[in-house]
């Protein structure tokens, strides 16, 4: 088996390579190179650039590079075009076998090229595939209205159709029917493993910092492994390469400071430059509830009891020709304190190094990864025993990618390592402990050709885990897209995904602080409610993906998916074990499937954003088929932004979110829970039991109100300068003051609601 899966790895990879050999043979050229802004020094995003006259283009990928192979010789007009930049054109000479570096800087401005001024994600979407892929940009993330007047990528994920937010308060997200360990969130190539805060409308990332994210809501290629739903992949900028400069900012919910320069200032002659970007935020809400939200506290604290610092650093080398290596560095910390009940506290912190490799002699471009990061959270909690967990991680990662006129060749390989350290001891005292170290190794290889109208791209990807070591997992993954015209496509995607890490968190939580994680387990257990053991010990999916992109005027594009997940195998800890002889695990299998619609109409002043999802998710454990907890069969979203008055100084923004009820569990009726402390001293005539909850035999046969929440801001902009400029914010969250259910009590039938009205004043002052 072995054997003949080297053969078949080496053939396949062998045959790409063949193929890009054959059509490279001839008088051709390449021409390749990097885009920056002229006034920062900072990558163009989908930039368009193009051979005038020739249907030779292509768009830059996140570093602002583009590679145009396989250019027959001759004399040719280069140009350059981005919405809300001056268009550039410059004559080049494309030699036999030649490869022509232009580094170009574009200005911000408004003079267009006449025809040739095309929007760059449009362009982008005619020659990529990206099914369920959607791009997010700072400027995108901050033109939302924001909780406290501080923008969050946790607060724009959850208007992506398909993504699904349980709660304001240890909120989680669901992605297309995934549950959060089922998401793979990315910063920089390294894997976070507590992506969000415990008050859920903030994460540890810093939207200043964001370069863009990435969200693949599902059928994504054989680049990404290790996860069986989605990916969200964020990847921060490097600092300023010519000037010292930064924010600072400050509101009722945290304070934020943002510092980057030169150490080396950029060099126009060689683009080479050495910079740096820090970053740090502090909330002392738990300080300043009492004093502006005292009517949102509804327990026993004298405060909201939420709290977090983020710390991020980046060192950045930038060399001639595209080439660059970045440092960077985080630790995150998070801490709730609920009085006489219990305290949480988690810490991320770890770093790495990425770099890009661009050869000036090879049309192959190499970049990588070499990283770690350690995760450890603790509830200390006044009646029951303490919960920990801790996950160390160590990644290294290698792609090559082969660009040819029409087809690119991208492989690579990665290595993970986990130690894991969990602790847990469940309501009927049985303790679960482990203690493990795992590896899961992977080799992909994705292949793109343009064949006129059709973008065809097939990938598979081989994983290799330790808990499985007889043979590799084999998951091909397929990418489709045609452009039936210059405004209409339709395109497909699927694929095979498996995983091996698991959660403390069970899909019937409706709030759980505690995120505690564990490898795969080592033991066998059986198929859902049965005396079969299982045939493996991963979780696994099948994706399948199909939808349509109409450009239905210049201004106005719609998108519509319909998806479908199979999950074959789904691991959780039995935490209703009783016994010692009871399994430690128990599986579940799964299917979530729905449509998206989206659109989007974007001007210089008008964004509308508009989202309808349709989804159902359920789980078979083996006695019965149910809805999860997060099965929200129907999410709207409306996001419209509207810039006004001289230079655009004013921006209006408002969100309106619908979403149908979740899931619940209905009450039977209540019993006298003796748990015989004593023994059997214990004196149950006299003794005042807790009282315990029959369950009606129909697992989340109930559902929740509806919830609907408007959020609104008005932002002013005052410049001073070209570059200081003070912001004032104005945002109210939950205009109307909706009172959303979050959940029943059910032993004293209180009612929680999700956050009420939270009006805010931000400051965010840039130098």
């Amino acid at each position: 088996m072995k054997m003949s899966f080297k053969i078949f790895t080496r053939s396949i990879l062998l045959g790409m390579l063949f193929l890009l050999t054959f059509q490279a043979m001839g008088q051709t050229g390449t021409v390749r190179g990097n885009i920056f802004d002229e006034d920062t020094g900072e990558p163009i995003i989908s930039c368009t650039v193009q051979l005038e006259g020739t249907g030779i283009g292509t768009t830059t990928d996140i570093d602002g590079f583009y590679a145009l192979a396989n250019v027959p010789i001759g004399d040719y007009n280069l140009v350059v075009t981005y919405i809300g930049y001056d268009s550039l054109s410059l004559p080049i000479t494309v030699k036999d076998g030649k490869i022509s570096y232009k580094r170009l800087t574009i200005k911000e401005g408004g003079i267009t090229l006449g025809e040739i001024s095309i929007s760059g994600a449009r362009e982008e979407s005619r020659t990529e595939v990206k099914v369920s892929a959607v791009r997010i940009s700072t400027k995108q993330i901050k033109a939302l209205p924001s909780t406290g007047g501080e923008p969050d990528i946790a607060q724009y994920l959850s208007v992506i159709p398909g993504v699904i937010f349980s709660g304001d308060q240890g909120g989680q997200l669901y992605i297309r029917g995934g549950s959060p360990i089922q998401n793979k969130i990315l910063l920089d190539g390294l894997t976070i493993y507590k992506p969000f805060h415990s008050i859920g409308f903030f994460s540890v990332f810093e939207t200043e910092a964001i370069r863009s994210v990435d969200v693949y809501t599902g059928g994504f290629n054989a680049e990404y492994g290790g996860r069986i739903s989605a990916i969200v992949d964020i990847k921060t900028r490097e600092g300023n390469k010519k000037r010292l400069g930064g924010a600072v900012s400050a509101s009722p919910f945290m304070g934020k400071v943002l510092l980057e320069g030169p150490i080396k200032k950029l060099r126009e002659d060689s683009g080479s430059s050495t910079s740096f970007l820090l970053t740090a935020k502090h909330s002392y809400l738990n300080e300043t509830s009492p004093i502006f939200y005292d009517y949102a506290i509804q327990d026993s604290s004298s405060s909201l009891p939420f709290n977090f610092t983020d710390i991020y650093g980046k060192m950045s080398f930038v060399f001639g020709g595209g080439s660059k290596l970045n440092l960077f560095g985080f630790g995150f910390n998070d801490k709730v304190v609920y009085d006489n009940l219990a305290t949480l506290d988690w810490t991320t912190n770890g770093g790495g190094a990425n770099f890009k490799l661009v050869p000036p002699n090879s049309n192959l471009i190499i970049d990588g990864i070499l990283g770690g990061s350690k995760y450890d959270i603790t509830l200390d909690e006044e009646i029951d025993k303490p919960r920990r967990s801790s996950i160390t991680s160590y990644t290294a990662a290698f792609n090559f990618t082969y660009f040819g006129k029409n087809n690119e060749v991208k492989y690579g390989f990665n290595f993970t390592g986990l130690n894991t350290d969990f602790e847990f001891t469940n309501l009927f005292n049985q303790e679960f402990r482990q203690e493990s170290f795992v590896a899961e190794a992977a080799f992909y290889m994705k292949y793109k050709h343009i064949f006129g109208k059709l973008i065809f791209e097939p990938s598979v990807r081989f994983m290799y885990y330790i808990t499985e070591p007889n043979d590799p997992e084999i998951e091909p993954r397929l990418g489709l897209k045609y452009n039936a015209s210059d405004k209409f496509r339709i395109k497909l995607a699927g694929g095979m995904y498996s995983q091996n890490l698991l959660t403390s968190v069970n899909e019937r939580d409706i709030v759980n602080l505690f995120v505690g994680f564990l490898s795969g387990p080592d033991e066998k257990f059986n198929k859902p409610n049965s005396e079969e053991q299982v045939d493996h010990r991963l979780q696994k999916a099948i994706h399948a993906v199909g939808g349509i992109e109409v450009d239905l005027t210049q201004k106005l594009q719609m998108n519509l998916e319909g998806y479908y997940k199979d999950f074959t195998q789904l691991i959780n800890i039995n935490r209703n074990k009783l016994n010692l002889t009871d399994p430690d695990y128990v599986t579940e299998t799964g299917e979530a499937y729905g449509v998206d619609l989206s659109l989007t109409y974007n001007t210089r002043k008008v964004y509308l954003y508009g989202t309808y999802s349709l989804g159902y998710v359920r789980r078979d454990d083996g006695e019965q088929v149910y809805p999860t907890i997060f099965d929200r069969r129907h999410n709207v979203n409306m996001l419209a932004t509207y810039n006004f008055g001289n230079d655009n100084q004013w921006e209006a923004s408002t969100r309106w979110n619908m979403g149908s009820g979740f899931p619940f569990t209905q009450t039977q009726g209540f019993y006298g829970w003796e748990l015989f402390k004593d023994g059997v001293s214990t004196d149950f005539f006299n003794n005042n039991p807790d009282l315990g909850i029959i369950y009606s035999d129909t697992r989340n046969g109930g559902r929740l109100p509806y919830f609907h929440r408007l959020d609104i801001s008005l932002k002013h902009t005052y410049e001073f300068s070209k570059f200081t400029k003070l912001e004032t914010i104005v945002s109210v969250t939950n205009a109307y003051n909706r009172q959303n259910i979050f959940f029943v009590d059910r032993i004293t039938a209180n009612r929680v609601n999700q956050l009420p009205i939270l009006p805010s004043l931000a400051l965010n002052f840039k130098f």
